[in-house]
């Protein structure tokens, strides 16, 4: 079996550890939500009581209320705790399928460039093999203390995603390539693009988090009617898990980290691009399709971390920012290179 033959396989076999660790972590993040829903309703079925207890004795004439902890109890029902505590097991398979995960794809990288004799950031296939590397391996460091299996979530399905279109839409034949890529500027003007795009991707999903538990937290946590309109507000029993993750605020601030790392590695290959584009073109700027979907994703972040340091955009507005950013950089990926032309047109399909 050819060399290449075997990094495809291995890609294949990391895209099924990612399935099942997203699985795992769909299952940690169903058994957590389970048993923060219970304790919401037992706590309201508490209130309630209690409620009752008071109006019963007033109208009896005023007497001694016990207190909401003396009342019987509403259901014998497990505590949220005791559903972190059950996911646990979920959680040990999502950690250890996307360290499975993680090896073997970190070997068909190898594989392929090994078979290509080049280093393997040369199309779209292979920047999707790297960039999905290297979000997961920034998953895996952000969980090492404290798992968020709806961080597990995101990120899993993104890879699991990224791995299978990459395999059935942007694969091509591991070979050399044209002269103007054959620079050491491929290692590292594209390598740090990936980077960076592996960073967004998990500050994305943390985004998304932290606009989540800042919908429960200011009471914009369900879909509620009002004169036939739909509106998002108000905390409901499905949105209970979230009292098991970190405060909006600590989200906001793992995001902001993580985009501002991306931040500078994506101005590292916008300069690198430039002195790249100088030895081969003899320009540093020529306003390319490409050049241009990376200037804009710059644009978006660099408004994004000066809004958030210096106007104190926060919040939810801060994580509209991102989404916008990131937004960017998967157009600058997928539709730049696939629907237009220019010199960077390098995708290999």
């Amino acid at each position: 079996m050819a060399i290449g033959d075997i990094s495809t396989l291995l890609v294949w076999g990391a895209a099924t550890a990612f399935t099942i660790a997203l699985i795992a972590y769909s299952v940690a993040l169903a058994r957590v939500a389970d048993a923060a829903t219970a304790e919401h309703r037992r706590e309201r079925a508490r209130k309630i009581a209690a409620a009752k207890a008071e109006k019963a004795a007033v109208g009896a004439g005023g007497g001694l209320i016990l207190p909401v902890d003396d009342q019987p109890p509403a259901a014998a029902e497990e505590p949220a705790d005791t559903g972190v505590a059950n996911s646990r097991a979920a959680n040990g398979i999502a950690r250890s399928t996307s360290w499975l995960g993680l090896v073997l794809l970190g070997i068909g990288i190898v594989t392929r460039g090994i078979a290509a004799g080049r280093w393997p950031t040369a199309n779209m296939y292979e920047f999707t093999l790297v960039g999905t590397f290297v979000a997961a391996v920034v998953l895996v460091l952000v969980q090492r203390r404290r798992v968020i299996p709806f961080l597990g979530v995101v990120v899993m399905g993104i890879a699991v995603l990224a791995l299978v279109l990459g395999l059935n839409a942007f694969y091509v034949q591991a070979d050399a390539v044209q002269p103007a890529l054959q620079n050491y500027w491929l290692v590292i003007h594209v390598g740090v693009a990936i980077t960076a795009t592996g960073v967004f991707t998990v500050a994305f999903a943390t985004s998304v988090l932290q606009l989540l538990q800042d919908g429960r937290e200011s009471g914009r946590s369900r879909v509620e009617k009002n004169r036939g309109l739909a509106r998002w507000r108000v905390t409901g029993p499905a949105f209970a898990w979230l009292r098991t993750v970190p405060s909006a605020r600590q989200l906001e601030a793992l995001s902001f980290r993580l985009n501002a790392i991306g931040f500078v590695l994506w101005t590292l290959t916008l300069i690198g691009g430039a002195i790249w584009a100088e030895q081969a073109w003899g320009r540093y700027w020529g306003w390319d399709p490409k050049e241009v979907g990376t200037f804009i994703a710059w644009v978006v972040y660099a408004a994004y971390l000066h809004a958030r340091t210096t106007r104190g955009w926060a919040g939810r507005r801060a994580a509209y920012f991102v989404f916008v950013g990131y937004a960017a950089v998967l157009a600058n990926f997928t539709v730049v290179n696939l629907f237009v032309t220019g010199k960077h047109s390098y995708s290999g399909i």
